[in-house]
């Protein structure tokens, strides 16, 4: 089997191939686990600054749906589910491309941020 690559993949990159991730699952998978984040990890520290709060928080959220699934077909359905969501859904990439060819885009507004005073 070829080795992944991946749109940011530098050269002299070692990624692991998928049969030693599956091996690796299968026969220690706290190892495996540590592997998976050190190397999701890697691909955010890789995008611009600006874009790795926003893909920590859905790497966050994707790690919930795994947490809560009973098992890694049930995991992979609902990620795929808020995939195509996000595409096809309301608010999702469709209907902002829609807008946007009919010139009615508009960003949504920013918020204000409040500042709290902690408890003394």
């Amino acid at each position: 089997m070829q080795e992944l690559k991946t749109p940011n993949h530098r050269p002299g990159e070692n990624l692991i191939e998928f049969d030693q991730w599956a091996a690796l699952a299968k026969t220690d998978p706290a190892a495996f686990e540590a592997k998976r984040a050190a190397a999701v990890e890697a691909a955010i520290e890789r995008l611009p600054p600006e874009r790795q709060a926003r893909m920590r928080c859905l790497q966050w959220k994707i790690d919930r749906v795994r947490d809560r699934a009973a098992n890694p077909m049930a995991a992979c359905i609902k990620l795929s589910e808020m995939m195509w969501d996000s595409l096809v859904g309301p608010g999702g990439l469709r209907d902002t491309l829609e807008q946007v060819g009919q010139g009615r885009f508009e960003p949504p507004p920013r918020a204000q941020v409040l500042e709290f005073q902690r408890p003394r």
